[in-house]
C-alpha cells in the first residue's frame, strides 16, 4: 500500500498567468499493528492541468465533437487521460510531466516531487453557473506494474485579469534588491512580479472615485435621486450607494436593491431561439422609506463570486437591480387622523394606490488577491489517496 499526498504550495487559487506549485509525496506507510511489511514499487507517475467544460444540455447547444481518439484512449486503463471518467469536454490542458519511472519505497520511507507549471493565460476562469461551467484540477496519474493507473484529482481555482498577458516585464532589474547569497529561479521571480503587478493593476481600476448622480422618476414626477461613487469593484468588496427622497415628488413607499450576475449564452449556442438570461442574486437590501428623507446600502460582493468574463459560449456580467414601490396618491394621504377629540392620532391607511418599476445599473467586477480568496474557498489545499 502507497499513500499519496498532494498538496498545493500557497493555497487553492490562482491568476492567470502564474505557476502553481505543488509537492507530491509519496509514501509507505509502517503500520504499528503490523507483523510483516515489505517495499513497494511504483512503475512511474506522471501530473498534467486540464480545465474541464460542462454545459446545461437544455439551454446549451454545442456542436458535436470529434473525439473518438480520446474515446478510445480513456477505455485503455494504461494510458493517462487526466479527465478519464468526468463530465463535459477538456477544453484546455498543459502537457504532462513525468514525475518519476520505477520508484521503490522501503517500509516507513517516503519520497517527494516538486511540480511546477505556468497556468495559461488564454483560458476561461473558474465558473460554476446555471448553464455552464469550468472547471481546474490538477490531474497526478501513478501505477504499478501490470495494473491499472490511479487519479488523484486536485481542484483549484483560477481568476482571470485581463491585460497581464499583454505586459512586458523590463529586462533591466538592476534598480531591484538582492541577495547574492540566495538563489531564485526565474519562473518564481516572475510569478512574484506578476501577482504585485496584478495588486497594482486592480487598486489603480479600483481606486477610482467620482460622483454618479442618477433621477429617480416615474411616469407621474420625480421619486428622488440615487448617488454612488463609483461602478468598479474587486470581489470581496462592498457596493456603497444612498438614496434622497426629500426632493422627490412621488412618495416612495418601498425600495429594494440586489446585488445580480448575469449570465447569458452566446446566439449561436443557445438551445432556443431568443431563450431568457440567467440571474444570480449575490446580496439582498431591502427597506421601507415612506416619509425618510435619506437612506443608504452596502451589499457585499462574496470573495467565492466569479468575476465579469466573456468566452464564445458564455457571457457574465454584474449589475444593481433596483425595484421602488410608489405611492399612487400624494404624501398627504399616506397618513389618516382618527376621531379623538382631544389628541391627535395619526396612522396608516388601510389600503392604497400603488405604483412599481424597476431599473438596473451595470457595474464591472474585477479579480481580487488570489491568497485573499483562498481563506474563502471550497477547495483544499491538500488531497490524499491510497493505491
Amino acid at each position: 500500500m502507497i499513500e499519496v499526498l498532494a498538496k498545493l504550495g500557497r493555497g487553492p487559487v490562482f491568476l492567470a498567468g502564474e505557476v502553481l506549485e505543488c509537492v507530491i509525496t509519496f509514501t509507505n506507510p509502517l503500520s504499528a499493528s503490523s507483523t510483516s511489511a515489505s517495499s513497494e514499487m511504483l512503475a512511474w507517475a506522471s501530473a498534467q492541468i486540464h480545465c474541464q467544460f460542462h454545459t446545461s444540455e437544455n439551454r446549451v447547444a454545442l456542436p458535436p465533437s470529434d473525439g473518438s481518439k480520446h474515446d478510445v484512449q480513456a477505455e485503455n486503463e494504461t494510458v493517462f487521460v487526466p479527465n478519464r471518467g468526468e463530465r463535459g469536454q477538456c477544453i484546455l490542458s498543459t502537457p504532462p510531466k513525468i514525475l518519476f519511472c520505477d520508484l521503490r519505497l522501503d517500509p516507513g520511507e517516503s519520497k517527494s516531487y516538486s511540480y511546477c507549471e505556468t497556468l495559461p493565460v488564454d483560458g476561461p476562469p473558474s465558473f460554476r453557473g446555471q448553464s455552464v461551467k469550468y472547471v481546474y484540477k490538477l490531474t497526478i496519474g501513478c501505477q504499478r506494474v501490470n495494473s491499472p493507473i490511479k487519479l488523484l484529482r486536485v481542484p483549484f481555482r483560477v481568476l482571470v485579469l485581463h491585460g497581464l498577458k499583454d505586459y512586458q516585464f523590463p529586462q533591466d532589474e538592476a534598480v531591484a534588491p538582492s541577495n547574492p547569497f540566495l538563489e531564485e529561479e526565474d519562473g518564481l521571480k516572475k510569478d512574484s512580479r506578476l501577482a504585485d503587478l496584478a495588486t497594482e493593476l486592480l487598486m489603480v481600476a479600483t481606486s477610482r472615485r467620482s460622483l454618479h448622480l442618477y433621477n429617480i422618476s416615474n411616469t407621474r414626477g420625480k421619486v428622488g435621486t440615487f448617488c454612488i461613487f463609483k461602478t468598479v469593484y474587486k470581489i470581496g468588496e462592498d457596493v456603497i450607494g444612498t438614496f434622497n427622497f426629500s426632493e422627490g415628488d412621488i412618495p416612495c413607499l418601498q425600495f429594494s436593491v440586489s446585488l445580480q450576475t448575469e449570465e447569458s449564452i452566446q446566439e449561436q449556442f443557445q438551445r432556443r431561439r431568443g431563450q431568457p438570461v440567467s440571474f444570480t442574486v449575490h446580496a439582498r437590501h431591502q427597506e421601507s422609506c415612506l416619509h425618510t428623507a435619506q437612506s443608504s446600502f452596502s451589499l457585499p460582493i462574496p470573495l467565492g463570486s466569479t468575476p465579469g468574463f466573456t468566452t464564445n459560449v458564455v457571457s457574465l456580467k454584474w449589475r444593481l437591480h433596483f425595484e421602488f414601490v410608489t405611492s399612487g396618491e400624494s404624501a398627504g394621504t399616506c397618513l389618516v387622523r382618527g376621531s379623538q377629540s382631544e389628541a391627535v392620532t395619526w396612522t396608516g391607511v388601510e389600503q392604497m394606490e400603488v405604483d412599481t418599476f424597476s431599473w438596473d445599473l451595470p457595474i464591472k467586477v474585477l479579480p481580487t488577491n488570489p491568497i485573499l480568496a483562498s481563506y474563502v474557498s471550497q477547495f483544499s489545499s491538500t488531497n490524499s489517496i491510497t493505491i
